[in-house]
C-alpha cells in the first residue's frame, strides 16, 4: 500500500429546503475531485440539506437512513473512481431518532458512520448527541476518523481518535465566528500528530454567517491547502508515514502520556453548579473573584545565575509597575539551559530567600522556572513565590526526551490559591498534552501559569479572509492568527499565561501572551510580547458577581459544562493505541 495519496476538501453553500439541489451540485464537486486524482474527498457537515433547522418536524422530510438513496449515490462515485468520500447529512435511526452525522464512504459501499457527540447550540432542537463513540476506520488510504463541528472544540474527541491510531481526521464542520483555517483545527492536527482535513460550509444562512476556509492541515500545523470562500475543492497529498511517526516538534509524545494522571478527565466538576461545588463541605473553595493584571516576561537565560535573577528583578519591576499582581517568567528562567544538572540548585536557603525577597519589596507573586536539586534528584521545576514565600512547587510531568537525561518527572498536579485566583501550574512540554490542561480546568482553575522554553506551535500571519463576518469579529490580516497557547486557554476557559524564552538566535521566538478564556470574544482578552526581551500584561477577570450561578466564564466553564466523559474512558487507559475499529 503506497503511503502518499491525494486528498481533496470540498466547500460548498447548501440551500435549505432544496435537498436535490445540494445533492445534485455535493456530486459534481465530488466527482471533478475524484477525475483530478483525490482518493479521500470531504465534503461540509450537513451538506445535503442545510444546518439551521427549526426543529425535528421542520427537518422530518430530509432525513434518511444510512445506507439510503443518498449514500448509494455516492458510492457510484466511489466505485467509479475507486476513491472514498465523507458526506455529512441528517440521519435518523430505526427508533426515528434523528443524528448529525458524517458517513464514511467507499468504492463497495458504506464503510462507517460517525454522529455528531458533542451537540452545538442548535443540534437540541432536533438531533440526539451522538451514541457511536469515536471510531477509527481502515481502509487501503489509511485510518480514517471522523469528526463533526462542535466535537473538536473538546481535546478529547481528537485524541480519542489519534489514540485510535488514526492518519488522518476528517473533520466537516458549519463552523463561524472567526477567520478560518481556525486555530482549533490546527491545534488538533498538531498536538496529536496527524493530519486534519476540514470540510467548512460558506455563506449566510439564517442570519448565520459561515466561514469557509477548508482545508488540509499537515502534522506540523502547517497548511498544506486551502479555500477560503465559495464553493469548490482544495486537492493536497497526505503522507501516512509522517503521521504514524507521531510527533509533535520532534517529540513522540503519545509514548510521553501519562495516563495514571489523567483519570480526572472522566470527572465532570461543572455539571453541577460550580460556585456551590468548588467549596462542597467547605472544603477548598475558589476565591473571591476579582479583577487583576497578570504579566508574563520573556527573556534568554544563561547559566550565570546571578545575571538571570538581575533580569527576572528588572522584568519584575516593570511588570509591577504596569500593575500586575502575578507574573510568570519562562521555564529555567533562573538556573539556565546550558547545563541544568551543573546549575540545579535545591529551592530554600539562597535561592528561595532572594525570590521571597524580590517578591515582598514588589508585593507581587512570581512564577519562576529552575533546575531543582532535590537530594540525589534534580527535577525541571517551578516554583509560586509570594511576599510570605513559597506557595507551591510544581515538578514537570511530561519530560522531552533531552529532558529525560538529567531530570526525573514529577508525579503531581499543583494547584495554589492566590489573590488573582486558583492558579495551575504546567511547565512548557506539559502543555504539549491537551490532558494536562484539561485536568487543571476541571480543579476548577482561573489561570494557568507556564514557564515555557517551545520553538513551534506558532504560525506565520494570516493574510485575512473574503468571508465577511459580522462585527466585531475581524477578517483582515493577523499577524499571529493561529497560537497554540491561546487555543489551551480557549478550550479550557481559563487565562494561560504563556511566559516563553525569547532567544532567537537558538530557536525560541519568545511570543509570550496572556490569554483570554473565550477565543471566540473578539475583541480578544490578551496582551502578547511580540518581539524582544520584555513582557505583557493583561487583565484577568475572575469576578462571579452575586449570582449562585456564575457569570463570567472563566468560573462558568462553558466548556466543560459540555464535556460527555462518558466517552473518554480509553483517555485513561491507553498510552499508545493500536486498536482501529471498522
Amino acid at each position: 500500500m503506497s503511503g502518499i495519496h491525494k486528498v481533496a476538501t470540498v466547500q460548498f453553500e447548501p440551500t435549505m429546503f432544496e435537498k436535490e439541489r445540494n445533492i445534485a451540485r455535493l456530486l459534481e464537486l465530488c466527482e471533478e475531485a475524484a477525475k483530478a486524482g483525490a482518493r479521500l474527498i470531504v465534503t461540509p457537515e450537513m451538506g445535503t440539506t442545510g444546518y439551521c433547522w427549526f426543529d425535528r418536524d421542520e427537518v422530518r422530510p430530509f432525513v434518511e437512513t444510512v445506507p439510503g438513496p443518498t449514500t448509494a449515490r455516492f458510492v457510484a462515485i466511489a466505485r467509479a473512481y475507486d476513491c472514498y468520500i465523507v458526506l455529512g447529512l441528517p440521519e435518523v435511526d430505526d427508533d426515528d431518532i434523528y443524528f448529525n452525522s458524517a458517513v464514511l464512504i467507499g468504492p463497495r459501499g458504506v464503510i462507517g458512520t460517525h454522529r455528531k457527540s458533542h451537540p452545538y447550540i442548535a443540534e437540541p432542537k432536533w438531533a440526539a448527541p451522538g451514541d457511536v463513540g469515536h471510531q477509527v476506520f481502515d481502509t487501503p488510504i489509511g485510518r480514517i476518523a471522523l469528526l463533526i463541528c462542535m466535537d473538536i472544540h473538546f481535546i478529547e474527541t481528537a485524541r480519542l481518535a489519534a489514540l485510535g491510531g488514526a492518519d488522518i481526521i476528517c473533520h466537516i464542520s458549519n463552523w463561524l465566528a472567526e477567520r478560518a483555517p481556525a486555530p482549533y483545527w490546527i491545534s488538533r492536527a498538531y498536538e496529536n500528530g496527524c493530519y486534519v482535513i476540514e470540510s467548512n460550509r460558506w455563506g449566510l444562512e439564517r442570519t448565520v454567517q459561515f466561514s469557509g476556509g477548508s482545508c488540509v492541515i499537515a502534522p506540523d500545523g502547517t497548511i498544506a491547502a486551502v479555500i477560503d470562500g465559495g464553493d469548490g475543492f482544495a486537492l493536497a497529498e497526505v503522507d501516512l508515514g509522517r503521521a504514524r511517526a507521531r510527533k509533535v516538534a520532534g517529540e513522540a509524545v503519545f509514548a510521553q502520556r501519562r495516563p495514571e494522571l489523567y483519570a480526572e478527565l472522566m470527572t465532570n466538576p461543572h455539571s453541577w453548579n460550580p460556585r456551590d461545588f468548588f467549596g462542597l463541605y467547605g472544603h477548598q473553595p475558589w476565591p473571591e473573584g476579582r479583577r487583576s493584571r497578570v504579566s508574563v516576561a520573556q527573556f534568554a537565560p544563561t547559566a550565570d545565575m546571578a545575571a538571570n535573577l538581575a533580569a527576572i528583578a528588572t522584568l519584575a519591576g516593570r511588570a509591577r509597575g504596569d500593575d500586575a499582581a502575578l507574573v510568570v517568567f519562562p521555564e529555567l528562567a533562573l538556573t539556565g539551559f546550558a547545563d541544568p544538572a551543573a546549575t540545579a540548585q535545591p529551592l530554600a536557603g539562597e535561592v528561595a530567600d532572594s525570590l521571597v525577597a524580590l517578591a515582598a519589596r514588589l508585593q507581587i507573586h512570581l512564577v519562576v522556572g529552575l533546575a531543582e536539586r532535590d537530594g540525589g534528584a534534580i527535577y525541571n521545576s517551578a516554583c509560586l513565590v509570594g511576599p510570605d514565600g513559597v506557595t507551591a512547587v510544581h515538578r514537570k510531568l511530561h519530560l522531552t526526551a533531552a529532558e529525560q537525561a538529567w531530570a526525573v518527572a514529577g508525579d503531581t498536579w499543583t494547584v495554589a490559591d492566590t489573590p488573582v485566583g486558583r492558579v495551575g501550574l504546567l511547565i512548557g512540554h506539559d502543555a504539549s498534552f491537551p490532558e494536562a490542561g484539561r485536568v487543571l480546568a476541571l480543579r476548577g482553575c482561573d489561570v494557568i501559569a507556564c514557564p515555557a522554553a517551545i520553538k513551534q506551535g506558532f504560525s506565520a500571519a494570516h493574510a485575512g479572509t473574503v468571508v465577511a463576518q459580522p462585527a466585531p469579529i475581524p477578517t483582515g490580516a493577523d499577524p499571529h492568527h493561529w497560537h497554540h497557547y491561546r487555543v489551551r486557554a480557549g478550550e479550557n476557559n481559563v487565562f494561560f499565561a504563556f511566559a516563553n524564552v525569547r532567544d532567537p538566535a537558538n530557536g525560541y521566538p519568545g511570543l509570550s501572551g496572556v490569554f483570554g478564556p473565550d477565543t471566540f470574544e473578539f475583541p480578544r482578552r490578551e496582551a502578547i510580547a511580540a518581539a524582544g526581551e520584555g513582557h505583557a500584561t493583561a487583565v484577568v477577570d475572575t469576578t462571579n458577581l452575586a449570582s449562585p450561578y456564575p457569570t463570567n466564564v472563566v468560573r462558568r466553564k462553558d466548556l466543560m459544562v459540555m464535556r460527555l466523559p462518558h466517552h473518554y474512558r480509553p483517555l485513561v487507559q491507553m498510552q499508545q493505541g493500536e486498536t482501529v475499529q471498522g
